[in-house]
């Protein structure tokens, strides 16, 4: 009989690990791919609808695209997983698997910051990007701030790309001279993991008059005197707010008992968890690498290597590195680049490759690649 593998969840770490699968040993497993979504989105994307750029529709890639035989895609919503049965019960039935993979991603919580549902905007999320985006088109001139309200967060440098790319917004419309755009989030360096990167950050806030506030996050909004609160009890006054919202391990995942401090444990070398036949991968992971992406899509591989090892009698494959290059929005079409190891060494090493135009459309190439592996388009 062949292998059941279900995989939880179609975002980067699903898709990647469904792809390497399917080119491997394809022909030898069922391969069983969940998610309540009709279509993906790139992370990258939403600051684009954000500011204009592109529409919703322009950046969904439809999961009725994934034409690999043998691989089948469910768009059902996950009710229950039962990790020590390997079984996964959806609106529409239940699934047992010989391995599963839960790659389900880190819920946006806007609810759970009193104030910014009702007075100011989320742009993490595609619907949310799409409200915020009309606020950004109207606002011409007063205080705007973008938010963090806690971490861990998806994407750390999207904030610092967000003021940025507001910075362009405002001048190319020319009313940059009468906003003013500040940028709140908790660590003491835009990008602490990369000095370099946070230098050069830190650098573009100056020289485009955007004020960092550093090691401070946002408690809360007052809609009426239209204020943001900050952990330490001072306060903001602003005009366009946009928030970065509180994550969390998705409900489903959380009851099921796989969590420790809200999100899933696994080992950092092969991401297993305590369960059997069990894995986890990508931002649902306290793996120990930012919430990103890139840092799915490796964690997959690894997971497939070591799933094609088992099936095909070889060697195991090599440990999670953690892994990835980041691509970073600096406005006036420069885009800046570093690349991160988390696990390879003693400690974190990193590389910062200076903001440029062939950068801006290496990375346009890194989202085509991954539109025509995973969706053939």
């Amino acid at each position: 009989m062949k292998i059941r593998v279900v995989v939880l969840g179609a975002g980067f770490g699903g898709l990647e690990l469904t792809s390497k699968l399917h080119e491997a040993v394809g022909g030898e497993i069922d391969l069983t791919l969940i998610d309540k979504s009709e279509c993906f989105v790139f992370g990258f994307s939403k600051i684009d609808v954000l500011f204009s750029k592109q529409t919703a529709g322009e950046v969904q890639c439809a999961y009725r695209n994934i034409m690999k035989p043998g691989v089948r895609f469910l768009q059902e919503t996950i009710t229950a997983i039962d990790p020590a049965a390997r079984r996964v019960t959806t609106d529409r039935g239940s699934y047992d698997a010989d391995v599963l993979v839960i790659s389900l991603g880190a819920d946006v919580d806007p609810a759970a910051t009193p104030g910014l549902v009702e007075g100011g905007h989320e742009f993490y999320s595609l619907p949310g990007a799409v409200r915020a985006r009309s606020a950004v088109a109207s606002f011409s001139k007063g205080r705007a701030i973008i938010g963090v309200v806690s971490a861990p967060f998806k994407c750390p440098p999207a904030p610092s790309e967000t003021a940025l790319l507001l910075d362009d917004f405002l001048t190319e419309r020319g009313v940059r001279d009468a906003c003013e755009i500040s940028l709140v989030m908790p660590f003491p360096a835009p990008v602490p993991p990369s000095p370099d990167t946070s230098k050069a950050l830190l650098a573009a806030f100056e020289e485009r008059g955007i004020t960092f506030v550093p090691g401070r996050s946002v408690q809360s909004l007052d809609p009426a005197r239209r204020v943001a609160v900050l952990d330490d009890g001072s306060e903001m006054p602003y005009d366009l707010f946009l928030g970065v919202p509180r994550h969390r391990a998705p409900d489903v995942v959380v009851s099921c008992g796989l969590t420790e401090n809200g999100w899933i444990p696994v080992d950092h070398k092969t991401l297993a968890t305590r369960f059997p036949g069990v894995f986890a991968i990508g931002d649902v992971t306290s793996v120990g690498t930012p919430k990103a992406g890139v840092f799915a899509e490796g964690a997959a591989r690894t997971v497939a290597e070591i799933l094609i090892a088992r099936i095909q009698g070889g060697r195991p494959p090599a440990a999670f590195d953690g892994a990835g290059s980041c691509y970073l929005e600096f406005g006036r079409n420069q885009v800046g680049r570093v690349d991160v190891n988390f696990f390879s060494g003693d400690s974190p090493t990193n590389m910062f490759n200076a903001p440029s135009s062939e950068l801006s459309s290496e990375k346009q190439g890194f989202g085509q690649t991954r539109r025509t592996k995973w969706f053939g388009a």
